[in-house]
């Protein structure tokens, strides 16, 4: 593409150009002929007009005029001076006046029509070019013709070495402005050659690779247009391939989850069915059974809360903080009785502006997390207030907390700091994830602090829009 846009160029400024020299030359040549022809015809109308009068004097004192022609002549030969004039005069055709021993007048210069009119033409002689005027004097002596001869050979030569120094200047131009348009097609298409590279690079796996930029002109603004789509590209690819990586995992930890309670049932029924057991062993098998079952229930509902926020059908509204607070402190008073944990309650706003179930289910879960990491005689703060114009809701425990590498997985599904607790206390794995959702719908920020032996602390921040009142 460079190298034709190049040639392409390059061969119409050439053809420009160098018409706009042979214009230049045919006009200046025509002009310098046209200058000739003109100082020619005014020189001689001016010989043949001073001639006329001499020829009136010279009469008027009774002497011969054609013995008198040389000296009446003589005073016009200062024309002749630079070599590059030459007079003639015939009388009917006879010689009777030359101031060159050499001239050659072409054929019917002498035959002028007799309403004293002049011819006027270019004579060439080997390398001499000359201008030949020829006419009659005025009556009564239209017996004479007057020839003016002006050599323009010197006047050729510096229009032929005008016309060489346009050409040869023109050659100068033309190399100049080759290197000059290679080198700005090369800078302007630099960037195009960049893209084609970067784009291969990307194609090729390379997804960080970009294009640099300086200037200010429309190329930087190209180039940083296409450094943010591939920004989003490596964006979208990284996101295509962590929910790749997240959904397997997801199932691979679904696969680890359901094998254990279908495996657990399976045993105990086979149990049940194959050996002949008394009633309380039975008991013992089904309620490992239901235990189980119930476990695979849960599973199942949360999976399908999960898939119901995917769908962010939220009806909000404005919850007094009283009410969603005292929701919460009866669905968990007796799990906490039972853990011998005590739940404080703090509320320092009036209303939360959103989905009342679903802020329910947030807080329910978090605050069980807390009581299953309390040993008895824990104690759990629940504190609702307004930090910095954001609504926050606060659960913090002093159970036994966690490492800072198991604090950035604990939203993930399935993931659990203790597998051998949470499995046993019947948890899914799943009750942080769904948390993590709920807050996402609700355009709320849920961060965790902890450190383990001291406790855990999770914090709710709504957006400042959100909040009312």
């Amino acid at each position: 593409m460079k190298y034709r846009t190049f040639l392409t160029t390059l061969a119409l400024f050439l053809f420009t150009f160098n018409l706009g020299i042979v214009i230049i030359s045919i006009t200046t040549f025509k002009d310098t002929i046209r200058r000739a022809q003109e100082r020619s015809l005014d020189e001689h109308y001016f010989i043949t007009s001073a001639l006329l009068q001499d020829f009136h004097a010279v009469e008027g004192r009774g002497t011969d005029i054609d013995s008198s022609i040389p000296s009446l002549l003589q005073p016009y030969n200062y024309l002749a001076g630079d070599q590059n004039v030459t007079l003639v005069l015939f009388k009917d055709k006879e010689l009777v006046y030359s101031n060159s021993s050499v001239l050659s007048v072409p054929n019917g210069f002498l035959e002028l029509p007799g309403d004293a009119s002049r011819l006027v033409s270019i004579q060439e002689s080997g390398d001499r070019a000359s201008v030949l005027v020829s006419g009659k004097l005025p009556a009564p002596y239209d017996l004479y013709t007057m020839v003016y001869l002006y050599d323009m050979t010197d006047g050729i030569a510096a229009w032929e070495q005008m016309k060489n120094m346009l050409f040869f200047a023109g050659l100068i131009v033309s190399v100049l402005f080759a290197f000059g348009l290679h080198i700005l097609l090369s800078k302007l298409f630099r960037p195009l050659s960049q893209i084609s590279q970067t784009s291969r690079q990307i194609a090729a796996g390379a997804y960080d690779t970009r294009l640099p930029v300086s200037g200010q002109d429309e190329l930087t603004e190209m180039a940083q247009s296409f450094n943010n789509m591939a920004k989003e590209i490596q964006n979208q690819i990284q996101q295509l391939a962590t929910a790749a990586q997240q959904k397997q995992q997801f199932i691979d930890n679904f696969a680890h989850e359901l094998r254990t309670p279908l495996t657990t049932i399976y045993g105990y029924a086979e149990y049940i069915q194959k050996v002949a057991r008394t009633e309380e062993d039975k008991l013992f098998a089904t309620t490992y059974i239901m235990s189980e079952s119930r476990r695979l229930q849960n599973i199942a509902y949360r999976l399908l809360d999960l898939a119901t926020l995917r769908e962010n059908k939220l009806e909000q509204s404005d919850v007094r903080m009283e009410q969603l607070m005292l929701g919460v402190k009866q669905a968990l008073s007796i799990m906490a009785a039972e853990k011998e944990v005590q739940i404080t309650w703090e509320y320092r706003m009036d209303t939360l502006h959103c989905d009342p179930d679903l802020i329910h289910i947030l807080l329910v879960n978090l605050i069980d997390n807390s009581l299953k990491a309390c040993s008895a005689g824990g104690h759990i703060k629940v504190v609702a207030e307004l930090e910095n114009d954001h609504k926050v809701i606060t659960i913090e425990d002093n159970g036994k907390g966690m490492s800072a590498e198991h604090l950035v997985h604990i939203t993930e599904a399935f993931y659990r700091v203790d597998p051998s607790r949470a499995r046993n206390g019947g948890g899914a794995g799943l009750g942080l994830t769904l948390c993590k959702q709920i807050a996402d719908c609700h355009g709320a920020e849920l961060h965790f602090l902890s450190e383990p032996g001291k406790g855990t602390t999770a914090k709710l921040i709504f957006p400042a829009t959100r909040t009312i009142r």
